[in-house]
């Protein structure tokens, strides 16, 4: 036979040793970059609930109008005591206020406000105004005020920093271990793998520094990007690139590999088998790639602006791993040839098997082993073993009717210790809980005392006050009988503060601002003011909550069926075929249902979770179907290759065998890495973790194992309808 592989001669020696050398210069210094923007992604984060908010939301137009009747965006830091014994003396209250007298000379904390007694003289409070502008942000202001705090304790009470500035620093630091801690159990993971599958000296190097490349590579361009304010970046989204890209090119730099293994025992020399690889693999790399850059970019769809976010910071991730997968590997691959497999022996061709046609020469199948004893199970049964796959998937999304996705409080969001949530706590026991974390209504001037006796008349309102520059808080209380005034008696009450014709009044609702409990109240304002003004609005903490949460449910019941419909697509396209991507799609679906159905009972039953974010099944879902269709296409592209030459059901025999050891590494290098997520104490990543980690498992030991194939040997040559393989054989 003719060898259809360009024969060496087409390349000179010259340009088979400049072009690798060139590409790996060019890799190297793209990690170099990379790693020194590693250092800058923090100064470009934002945590602010506020920022990922749509244009739209309510609570995004009153945080643009509130701006006008404050002089600064300060966080306000809520400092809380409380009596581990009786009622607070005199000589305990002194001693809190000198702690705020300190407190108020710390570097980037604006006027503190005064004392304040809770009405059972059991606990007292202040806010401290942390400036997000001062050196080190609010976090470290925070972190200043708690050594303040820790530094001169009040003998007989027990005080925690609070608010939405304590609720940012704890965040803040559950976030700190994202550039250590999470990559360090991510690539350690990755390693162990690659070695106790690859028993490889060099190896496991090779397929790490593919993968680190590629993530600096992302890093240095979403940096960029994050810079020039083309995008937003958080340390939540920050997480899943790091997880995201790791993963994904280390699973195509598999694929390659077994191809170019492969290669190397059918071709003479390393040169031809980069090329026979690269010709076999680039096709379900860039496919599977393609298909998850799809999903990743429908969510520049959503109304949430993090959703936005995230779509196009993952999808650089993943074409930096599909470019990195198909440039330095394959060249640094070309370089150690069988050298990178030692201690293990790559056989060499004999001279008639290096002489044949590179498309036609036949891998060898292994005899004996796991992947044969599969493909002899699934030959003589299929029908019972997809059945019996469909039955035990159905079975674990029964699960899904636990499935609380509905939205938990911002308390929740970091796991473990928390000063911040102990603080409220206390504030809830001693004060309206929603003390210091206020609603906030605009508008009309016209309508202030109306609309302050509608909110002072509707349950979970606890008191009212409106922004105005004459009074030393800022704010002045408001009753059903008006403004109340401060000062001596006969002091005239303050005027309110006027912007564009707008009134400001914040309301101290009797919950936790992100209880939803406070949510309902919202609501119920929100519906009931519309009554007195159309132009009123309400927002603040809850609202901010209450909108993202209604956001996130809304892009979670559009984006779920563009992503299928977009994957699908690419699907047919790939397969030349409706059937079998049709097929493909139906099994990835119920194994997200069966995952998302156990997490369900482990979140409940073992961890027992508050809840879980309304966006949680929307980015497991994006996540394990583009993920879970990787590795049916890695499979089918090779069954469809074999069933050309073999036949249908002999080329699916064949391909599962033949891929069977990589998609199985595969699959357990991506499990590894999103399980390394929950290292990081954040609810959210929590869950996306073990969602995402449980069910690749799933689509690789059950759904491509033994559902996929069995179905597909049952469907038979049909599956490859309307394309001519379903006319040939069997």
């Amino acid at each position: 036979m003719n060898d259809v592989s360009p024969p060496q001669s087409r390349f000179p020696r010259w340009l088979r040793v400049l072009l690798p050398a060139v590409l790996i210069v060019l890799w190297f210094a793209a990690f170099g970059a990379g790693g020194a923007a590693f250092g800058k992604i923090s100064s470009v984060q934002t945590n602010d609930q506020t920022q990922f908010l749509p244009a739209s939301a309510e609570a995004t137009e009153v945080n643009e109008l509130e701006s006008g009747f404050r002089t600064g965006d300060d966080v306000p830091a809520i400092v809380v005591y409380a009596s581990d014994t009786g009622e607070l003396d005199d000589a305990q209250l002194a001693a809190i206020d000198a702690v705020r007298e300190r407190v108020g000379a710390l570097e980037g904390v604006g006027e503190t406000s005064p004392v304040i007694g809770s009405e059972d003289g059991l606990a007292a409070e202040f806010v401290a105004p942390a400036d997000p502008d001062a050196e080190g942000g609010v976090d470290e202001v925070v972190a200043a005020v708690r050594d303040v705090v820790a530094e001169h304790p009040v003998d007989g009470t027990t005080a925690a920093v609070t608010g939405p500035a304590g609720f940012t620093a704890d965040l803040v630091a559950a976030f700190a271990g994202i550039d250590g801690l999470l990559l360090a159990v991510a690539l350690a993971a990755v390693f162990l793998i690659l070695v106790i599958v690859y028993r490889s000296a060099l190896l496991p190097f090779i397929v790490l520094f593919t993968s680190m490349s590629a993530l600096c590579a992302a890093v240095l361009v979403v940096v960029a990007l994050a810079r020039a304010d083309v995008i937003l970046l958080s340390g939540q989204t920050q997480g899943i690139l790091f997880i995201l890209v790791i993963g994904a090119a280390t699973d195509y730099a598999l694929l390659y590999l077994a191809r170019f293994r492969e290669a190397l025992e059918q071709q003479g020399t390393k040169w031809r088998a980069t090329l026979v690889a690269l010709r076999r693999s680039w096709e379900p790399i860039v496919a599977s790639g393609g298909t998850v850059i799809a999903g990743l970019l429908i969510l520049l769809v959503s109304q949430l602006n993090s959703n936005k976010a995230l779509g196009p910071v993952a999808a650089i991730g993943i074409a930096s791993a599909v470019l990195a997968a198909l440039t330095l590997l394959p060249a640094l691959l070309l370089w150690a040839g069988r050298v990178a497999f030692w201690p293990r022996r790559v056989p060499r061709p004999d001279a008639s098997t290096a002489e044949s046609d590179a498309e036609t020469s036949e891998t060898a199948l292994p005899e004996r082993g796991v992947w044969a004893g599969v493909a002899r199970l699934v030959s003589r049964r299929p029908r019972t073993v997809w059945i019996v796959s469909t039955l035990a998937l159905a079975g674990m999304s029964l699960g899904l009717a636990q499935l609380d996705a509905d939205g938990v409080p911002s308390s929740a969001f970091v796991l473990g210790h928390s000063e911040a949530r102990d603080g409220q706590a206390m504030l809830a026991e001693h004060f309206p809980a929603g003390a210091g974390s206020p609603a906030v209504v605009v508008g009309p001037e016209a309508e202030l005392q109306a609309m302050a006796e509608l909110a002072l008349g509707t349950p979970g309102v606890a008191s009212a006050a409106v922004a105005s520059a004459d009074s030393p808080s800022g704010t002045a209380p408001v009753t059903n009988e008006g403004i109340g005034a401060f000062g001596p008696p006969g002091t005239p009450a303050p005027e309110p503060t006027v912007v564009d014709g707008r009134v400001l009044l914040q309301l101290t609702l009797d919950d936790a601002s992100d209880s939803a409990e406070a949510e309902q109240t919202v609501r119920e304002l929100r519906a009931e003011l519309d009554d007195v003004s159309p132009e009123a609005l309400v927002g603040g903490p809850t609202a901010v909550a209450l909108d993202t949460n209604d956001a996130a449910i809304a892009d979670r019941t559009l984006i779920i069926p563009l992503v299928l419909g977009a994957i699908l697509l690419i699907l047919m396209l790939l397969l030349r075929a409706i059937l079998a991507p049709l097929l493909l799609i139906a099994s990835v679906v119920l194994s997200y249902a069966a995952a998302l159905g156990v997490s369900a009972w482990v979140f409940n039953g073992v961890f027992a979770f508050p809840g879980a974010d309304p966006s949680v099944p929307m980015f497991g879902f994006v996540f394990l179907v583009a993920l879970g269709v990787d590795y049916n296409i890695f499979l089918m592209t090779r069954v469809r290759e074999e069933s050309i030459r073999f036949g249908t059901r002999a080329g699916i025999l064949r391909g599962l065998r033949l891929t069977g050891g990589v998609i199985t590494s595969a699959g357990l290098v991506l499990a590894a890495t999103f399980a390394a997520l929950g290292v990081l104490p954040i609810l959210f990543l929590a869950q996306i973790s073990f969602i995402v980690a449980f069910g690749v498992l799933l689509d690789t030991f059950l759904v491509r194992t033994l559902l996929v194939p069995a179905l597909a040997y049952d469907v038979g040559r049909a599956i490859w309808w309307p394309s001519k393989l379903a006319r040939g054989r069997r």
